[in-house]
């Protein structure tokens, strides 16, 4: 706007300038005097300049929104993201698995206790169920929970399942079937493991469970939190 004021000066003294002469009449025959100038061109023309930079002051107000509107965006998803991560530090790594045994009905009996691999994983988030090996992995220090249950078919006359923390038994499921019907049976546990501590499933010798398309039988685990 300073820049402006001063070219509307230079252009008065320019104008005033230029027409000052000997006193007389106009040789044009205008009947204007020498040193007369046209206020209403001076002031048309002040005003298409101050019209000019009005509309440069504006552009420039619409810009700064524009950019202070885009800062503003940029500042809120930067604390979205912060908040995100704030509550993903707080809350520790999520893990969670559940899975399926088989669908192939009658499972057992084997000469040795064996580790169930349940194959049909449903949820596995965190990665640390092996459904290769039937065994969950604990990958942090935290309280833990558990869940299984155990069918048994009516051409099974004893079923029994056993839930083991690194290698010894800490539960046991067990049921005898008189050939009528199914028989079932479940339990849960809560437990703090170590990290590296692993939980998983065994089908005792000379026993046998059942499980088919419908997944009656479950094997559960999601870490509540870290210690």
């Amino acid at each position: 706007m300073r820049r402006t004021a001063v070219c509307l000066a230079l252009l008065l003294c320019l104008l005033w300038t230029g027409a000052q002469g000997e006193d007389g009449e106009d040789p044009a025959g205008t009947g204007k005097k020498e040193g007369d100038f046209d206020i209403q061109e001076v002031k048309a023309a002040l005003e298409a300049r101050m019209s000019s930079s009005e509309k440069e002051v504006v552009e420039l107000k619409r810009a700064n929104a524009d950019l202070l509107d885009r800062v503003t965006a940029s500042e809120n998803k930067s604390t979205v993201l912060e908040a995100k991560m704030s509550f993903s530090e707080r809350a520790g790594p999520q893990v969670a698995f559940s899975a399926g045994l088989s669908d192939a009905g009658v499972v057992g009996p084997f000469g040795t206790n064996s580790i169930l691999k349940y194959s049909k994983v449903f949820t596995n988030i965190g990665q640390a169920y092996s459904p290769t090996t039937g065994i969950f992995t604990a990958p942090v220090k935290g309280v833990y929970y558990f869940s299984f249950n155990m069918w048994g078919s009516r051409f099974v006359s004893d079923t029994a399942l056993e839930f083991a923390l690194n290698n010894v038994m800490k539960m046991r499921l067990q049921d005898y079937n008189d050939a009528y019907g199914y028989v079932s049976a479940a339990n849960s546990i809560v437990l703090q493991l170590e990290k590296g501590d692993v939980a998983n499933i065994v089908l005792p010798s000379s026993y046998t469970v059942y499980d088919d398309l419908f997944n009656r039988m479950i094997f559960s685990g999601f870490l509540l939190f870290p210690v």
